[in-house]
């Protein structure tokens, strides 16, 4: 539980569930409490409710589902749930309904094939029909019949209302014309037709209807039950991807004990091949760290002292200790697993539209069954062919692809996405991805790298660059100062160890100096090297004036009376951020780069990643960001947003679309819509192609729900199919709907 600004939010587990209907049914009652907002799924078998904890309490909220006909109850804590695995309980929730299949299949085949080939209709074929028939009805069947009941003694109907209505009335209408009419005598014939036609209802049964609809469905729900496990796996793996102990260092011994005791400030040890138990940071040691199973990143990252790690990615290399800095529900991986959950928990605006359709669909559905009885008996068409066909629009109408359109796209969606580093926080973000057309793009952390790095050295005639940059790196490691340390760790890079430098001295504002390897070294602005009588040569001063057009910082060096070297230094563009801009384009964006740089640092930027002039906006103060999102707005762009701190965390937030770099800071994470687990930028447009498909998904799904409902009753009620056929296509289309959903899992970044 949660507090929210309404007051509290909590889930629910639902159970008794069996269609979208019922979903519906459950969010109506307890939005009719007072204080009360409900959101029910019916594919994650979970309300989310938000209340006022003054007026209302849980106790209440569970005793209107329960009223309603349903259970209710708080999700078990997670210690109760850590050790159930990926799979969790659903093999029990699936062992009954797969006993009830197998029962309604076995039995119901003999009757669909009796019924259908007449040369298998030997004498007294109908009682033997009844005989197997009567267990599916009865057995098979007792779900839909009891979810029915409970929901009569509720003054409601749902989709198990039609099922049981439609199955019942076959079987006893065969029960009549058995007992009372002609069809139990010796010798009965029952062709197999696809149409109505004239006859003596008495004569008639239809068994294989009632247990052939039965098996159909029952095959369907399965499948669906399946499916629904298969689209919720990538967020159960999630959570179970997290080690499940650790060896912790206790007064100088190493302890191995459950993740769960783990607590901030503990050293724990983490071998090669192990998991990582908890975000923290590296103590001592070095190694690469295997992050794939969390960001979707193949290549290893090399960590060292003072370098933070993230629980549940894997030690690749050497022996290291790290210090806990976040555990259990803190640490990245459980929050990207607590944004999953709520993406798949919450609405898209077009599955609002199909359940308030579910709502009143049942009774819709009922009346026109009576209508298509009363039609086809005032038309003298008998009481056969008028049973069939109402019986026909019964079972047809059962819109469970309905119900399912929605949620097993967005869980299979929203779990693929986790799976490729990509959070999706909610569904209204799949409609926001659609509208989109401009993408303003943070330049540092997003599009550059955040950090100070070499990218240049110019060195005077006769000079070994290798020389150049060690003496200076050496100079420099001293130094605290960010382009210093840029510098040194360039200089690091060679393999070398860097000579200890002599009488080091930090110069306020221009540079530093010192004495390394018996030479009198300088490195800092060329005013510092001017005060020892150091002057840059003409090709080095004009390297120096390029490298400040670009606005690019450049140090120089010297010793021993000449200048001997420039050195630049700029926050470097990330190597795939051109691509990344390319893809951005593709997808019919307009980039923008903003940033608080000056003009020249931000249109060198932009010349490399392939971005306009014209598209950069520069010079941008931090709490002005917030108004560049609104002007572009007020303009008539829909305006996505790409962004890393927490000055962006606002402007983020006002953004149509919202993309948080998950390197970068909480509070631009939580402002963001999308989040990005690399800290790369063609994520981004990643990002953006899944939630776009997976929008199109929902989409073909509702309108294969709609178009098949709208075409397939008129097509009953008309007589042109008989029951068992309308049940097989009712069954198929569920099956259909989460079979196209599941595509998603193949989706490539």
């Amino acid at each position: 539980m949660t507090t929210a600004a309404a007051g509290r939010q909590v889930e629910l587990e639902i159970g008794g569930m069996t269609c979208a209907s019922c979903a519906a049914r459950i969010e109506k009652k307890l939005n009719r409490m007072d204080g009360v907002t409900a959101s029910v799924n019916y594919a994650t078998e979970k309300a989310r409710v938000s209340f006022d904890d003054g007026t209302v309490a849980v106790d209440d909220l569970i005793a209107t589902v329960e009223a309603t006909g349903y259970s209710a109850a708080l999700p078990a804590p997670p210690a109760e749930t850590a050790g159930s695995g990926p799979e969790g309980s659903a093999p029990d929730e699936l062992t009954p309904l797969r006993q009830r299949l197998l029962t309604a299949v076995v039995l119901a085949v003999p009757v669909i094939a009796m019924a259908m080939v007449p040369a298998l209709q030997f004498d007294n074929w109908q009682w033997l029909s009844l005989t197997l028939a009567a267990p599916v009805v009865v057995y098979a069947a007792w779900p839909f019949h009891q979810a029915a009941w409970t929901n009569l003694r509720h003054g409601a109907a749902t989709m198990d209302t039609l099922i049981s209505v439609g199955t019942l009335a076959a079987f006893g209408w065969s029960l009549w014309a058995l007992f009372f009419g002609t069809a139990g005598m010796t010798g009965m014939k029952h062709p197999f037709e696809f149409t109505i036609s004239r006859g003596d209802g008495s004569g008639n049964i239809y068994l294989e209807a009632a247990a052939g609809v039965t098996a159909f469905i029952l095959a369907g729900r399965y499948f669906e039950a399946r499916s629904k496990r298969k689209a919720g796996a990538a967020l159960k793996a999630l959570l179970h991807l997290g080690a499940k102990d650790v060896v912790v260092l206790r007064d100088g011994r190493e302890v191995r004990v459950p993740t769960a005791e783990l607590a901030v400030g503990d050293l724990f040890v983490v071998r090669p091949g192990e998991k990582i138990a908890t975000d923290g940071t590296v103590r001592e040691g070095a190694s690469a760290v295997d992050a794939s199973l969390l960001t979707g990143e193949s290549v290893p990252v090399e960590v060292v002292p003072g370098d933070g790690v993230t629980g549940a990615t894997v030690n690749a290399g050497g022996r290291i200790v790290v210090e806990a800095t976040r555990v259990g529900a803190d640490t990245q991986l459980a929050r990207m697993a607590r944004l999953v959950e709520d993406a798949q928990n919450g609405k898209a605006a077009v599955q609002r539209l199909a359940d308030r359709i579910s709502a009143v669909f049942v009774p819709v559905v009922i009346a026109l069954a009576v209508a298509t009885l009363g039609y086809w008996l005032g038309a003298g068409e008998g009481a056969s062919a008028a049973f069939t066909a109402a019986v026909a629009v019964l079972i047809i109408a059962c819109p469970c692809a309905l119900g399912l359109a929605t949620p097993t796209a967005l869980m299979v969606g929203t779990g693929r996405g986790a799976q490729l580093g990509i959070l999706i926080k909610g569904p209204e973000v799949l409609e926001s991805t659609r509208a989109v057309d401009t993408i303003v793009l943070d330049k540092t952390g997003t599009v550059t790298t955040g950090v100070m790095t070499l990218t240049d050295v110019h060195v005077a005639d006769g000079e070994d660059e290798k020389t150049v940059l060690r003496l200076a790196g050496a100079l420099e490691h001293a130094s605290e100062h960010p382009i210093a340390q840029a510098v040194a760790a360039a200089a690091e890079g060679s393999g070398e160890p860097l000579p200890v430098p002599e009488d080091f001295a930090n110069v306020p504002g221009l540079g530093v100096r010192g004495v390394v390897e018996g030479h009198a070294v300088l490195v800092g602005r060329e005013k510092l090297l001017h005060e020892w009588a150091l002057f840059l040569p003409a090709d080095l001063a004009a390297a120096k004036a390029a490298a400040e057009a670009k606005g690019r910082t450049a140090v120089a060096v010297g010793w021993d009376g000449a200048a001997r070297g420039v050195l630049v230094v700029a926050d470097a563009v990330k190597p795939t951020s051109a691509e990344a801009v390319t893809r951005l384009r593709a997808l019919g964006l307009t980039p923008i780069l903003l940033t608080g740089d000056n003009e020249a640092v931000a249109r060198a930027v932009a010349e490399e990643v392939g971005i306009s002039g014209d598209d950069v906006i520069a010079e941008v103060m931090p709490e002005d960001k917030l108004a560049v999102i609104k002007r572009l707005q007020a303009e008539g762009r829909s305006v996505a947003m790409v962004g890393d701190g927490v000055n962006d965390a606002a402007a983020l937030a006002q953004a149509d679309l919202g993309l948080a770099m998950g390197t970068g800071t909480d509070a631009a994470i939580e402002a963001g819509d999308l989040t990005l687990v690399r800290g790369d930028l063609r994520v981004a447009a990643d990002a953006i192609r899944l939630s776009r498909r997976t929008l199109g998904t929902i989409k073909v799904n509702l309108f294969w729900a709609f178009g098949y409902n709208v075409a397939a009753l008129p097509l009953a009620a008309a007589g042109l199919l008989n029951p068992m056929i309308a049940g097989a296509a009712m069954a198929f289309s569920s099956v259909f709907v989460v079979g196209n959903s599941l595509r998603l899992r193949g989706f490539k970044a």
